[in-house]
């Protein structure tokens, strides 16, 4: 399904990522363990293009990274930031719509139904602006713009940072219904409490570097 090697990434002159390599099965979950300044989020981001990047990153048959940040969406990769990066003056619904607009995908109308279905509390505020939301509620949604462009592989970039426990179980509820529909997730994460029992495996990052072994 996703298969990185040898990825390498600077900003500026400064080496940040360093001959990453990983892999992923189909429909399989897996963690990104590191600490903060890892290089867990620099990872994610150059996956999604905004970054640049050299080595390989394979979705399939397709190469990421010789694709434009705006077409990799389009085959299928959601991206959850961790600062969820939602446009504050467009209502939920909109914020979740916003890939679509991109990728000009087909079925976004039963996309978005299979996604209230899965998170019915999203729903309820579907018509609401996302700057009227709580942090939490937000986090929320932009797990579900996440979803309605990551029909293949969601790149979750520490989606539990700050929430409240009962908000923490229920995005844990969410993530694990995942595993019966055949999406690949990799979930990065400072320390693996929050997702040691969703996770088939873990990849652990320090310095740049990753590892499956800590």
């Amino acid at each position: 399904m996703l298969k990185v090697e040898n990825l390498n990434v600077s900003i500026g002159p400064i080496p940040i990522i360093r001959n990453a390599s990983l892999a992923m099965n189909e429909g399989e979950m897996c963690g990104l363990i590191g600490r903060n300044g890892a290089g867990k989020t620099t990872l994610l981001r150059a996956l999604m293009g905004a970054l640049p990047a050299t080595g390989k990153a394979e979705l399939g048959h397709v190469d990421l990274l010789a694709l434009p940040a705006h077409r990799r969406a389009g085959h299928g990769v959601g991206y959850m930031p961790e600062d969820r990066r939602l446009v504050p003056e467009f209502t939920v619904e909109e914020n979740i719509r916003l890939p679509t607009w991109a990728t000009q995908a087909d079925g976004v109308g039963e996309r978005l139904e299979w996604i209230y279905s899965i998170m019915p509390e999203v729903a309820r505020f579907a018509n609401r602006r996302a700057l009227e939301l709580s942090g939490g509620q937000q986090k929320m949604v932009a797990l579900a713009r996440a979803l309605m462009a990551g029909t293949r592989i969601l790149l979750l970039d520490e989606p539990f940072e700050g929430l409240a426990p009962a908000l923490a179980r229920r995005l844990g509820e969410v993530l694990a219904n995942l595993k019966d529909e055949g999406v690949s997730v990799l979930i990065a994460e400072s320390n693996e409490v929050h997702v040691l029992d969703l996770l088939a495996r873990a990849f652990f990052i320090e310095r740049g570097s990753v590892t499956d072994k800590r």
